[in-house]
C-alpha cells in the first residue's frame, strides 16, 4: 500500500510550485520551473490514485444503502480492478528520477578480443544503434570515427540527441560478444570476438569544473585507415586529463573543431566517473550489473548460426538476431528497464 501521507506532501509542493510560478514574483524561475516540469507527471499520477481510492471509498459506502447498493455493486468490482495498477503505476512514478536520462548521450565503441573480426562487429554494433536511433527519431551524429582496413571500427564515439536518449541507451555499456564465421574464416570455423560499448550522458560545463592546469593538450599530425591519407598540418587533438589519465583524441580536419569535440567528450568521461562514485557510495551491495555502466562485464551475446541474443544480466534469450541487428532493440531496452525498476522498487521498499 503507497503511504498516503507521501501523496499528500507530492500534492502540497506541487500546488505551491504552481502559486509561486503563477504569482509571477519569484527569485529563482528557473529552478521552480524545472522542478514543477518533473513533478507535474508524479502530481498526475498521485492525483488520478487518490481520485480512484476516493471512488472505491464512495462505492463501499454506498453498498449500505438500500437505494445505491445496485449500482455500487456494479461499478465496486471495475474500480476495485483498477487499483493494482494504479498501484504499481504510482510506485514507479514514485521511484528517484536519474536527472541524466534526458540528456542526449555519447556513444563510444571499440573492439576488443578477435582481430579484425572484432573491428568488423564493431561496426555492426554502430549499425545497430544508429538504426535505433533514426527509427526513434534521433539525431546520430559521428564525431569521431577511425575505420579498420577491413571496413570495420577501430574507434568510433557518436552524439546522439533526441528525447529521453540516456534513458533508453543507458544499459548498452558494456562488454558485448559475438559468436559467428569471420569473413576472414575459410573453414567455416565459429570464431568468438567482442566489442566494448560505453554510453556517457552528455554533459555541460556548468555540470563538473575541469581546471585548465588538470588538463594537458597536444596536437599531432591525423591519419587515415592504414595511414592512409595523412594530414600534413598538426591538426589532430590529444587532451589528457591529469588527475585520472583519461585521454581522448579528436582528429577532423579542423583542428578548432577537434578541440571542441575533445572537450566535449572529456566532459561526458568525468561527468560519468562522478556519477559512477555517487552510484557506488548509494548502493555499495548492488550487485547487478544492470545500470551499473560496468564497462568490463560481458553483457550480452550475439549468436549468429542459432540467430541468437541472450542478455546475461536478465537471463533473457531472443531468437530474432537479424530483427536486432537491424535496431529492433525495444524489447531488450524495456526489459533491462523493467528488471531496474524491480530492483529500485525493492530498495526503496515499495
Amino acid at each position: 500500500m503507497v503511504s498516503l501521507d507521501r501523496l499528500q506532501q507530492i500534492t502540497e509542493r506541487f500546488e505551491y510550485l504552481e502559486a509561486r510560478l503563477a504569482s509571477g514574483n519569484m527569485d529563482d524561475f528557473a529552478g521552480l520551473s524545472r522542478e514543477y516540469s518533473e513533478l507535474k507527471p508524479v502530481a498526475d499520477e498521485v492525483a488520478s490514485y487518490r481520485q480512484l481510492i476516493t471512488d472505491i471509498e464512495e462505492a463501499r459506502a454506498m453498498l449500505s444503502d438500500p437505494e445505491m447498493r445496485e449500482l455500487a455493486q456494479e461499478e465496486l468490482p471495475a474500480l476495485e480492478a483498477r487499483l493494482p495498477e494504479a498501484e504499481a503505476s504510482i510506485k514507479l512514478a514514485l521511484l528517484p528520477k536519474d536527472e541524466a536520462d534526458a540528456r542526449p548521450a555519447m556513444l563510444e565503441i571499440r573492439p576488443g578480443t578477435g582481430g579484425d573480426e572484432a573491428a568488423l562487429f564493431a561496426g555492426d554494433l554502430l549499425n545497430m544503434y544508429r538504426r535505433y536511433s533514426e527509427a526513434r527519431g534521433w539525431t546520430f551524429d559521428l564525431i569521431d570515427y577511425q575505420e579498420s582496413e577491413l571496413g570495420g571500427v577501430k574507434a568510433v564515439t557518436a552524439h546522439i540527441k533526441g528525447q529521453n536518449v540516456f534513458a533508453r541507451l543507458k544499459f548498452e555499456s558494456g562488454v558485448h560478444r559475438v559468436q559467428r564465421v569471420p569473413v576472414t574464416e575459410s573453414g567455416g570455423r565459429v570464431h568468438t570476438s567482442a566489442a566494448t560499448v560505453a554510453v556517457l550522458p552528455e554533459a555541460e560545463e556548468v555540470d563538473i569544473d575541469i581546471p585548465a592546469s588538470d588538463l594537458r593538450i597536444d596536437t599531432m599530425r591525423a591519419s587515415g585507415a592504414g595511414g592512409q591519407h595523412v594530414n600534413t598540418t598538426d591538426s589532430a587533438v590529444r587532451i589528457t586529463h591529469i588527475p585520472t589519465g583519461i585521454i581522448v583524441v579528436s582528429a577532423e580536419k579542423s583542428q578548432h573543431r577537434n578541440r571542441e569535440i575533445a572537450m566535449q567528450v572529456m566532459r561526458a568521461r568525468l561527468y560519468d566517473l562522478e556519477r559512477q562514485k555517487l552510484d557506488d557510495e548509494r548502493s555499495a551491495a548492488r550487485k547487478s550489473q544492470v545500470g551499473s555502466g560496468d564497462r568490463s562485464e560481458r553483457i550480452r551475446t550475439y549468436n549468429f548460426p542459432q540467430g541468437r541474443m541472450s542478455d546475461h544480466r536478465i537471463n533473457l534469450t531472443l531468437y530474432k538476431l537479424d530483427q536486432i541487428m537491424q535496431g529492433d532493440l525495444d524489447e531488450i531496452i524495456d526489459a533491462l528497464t523493467a528488471d531496474a525498476q524491480a530492483q529500485m522498487l525493492a530498495e526503496q521498499g515499495l
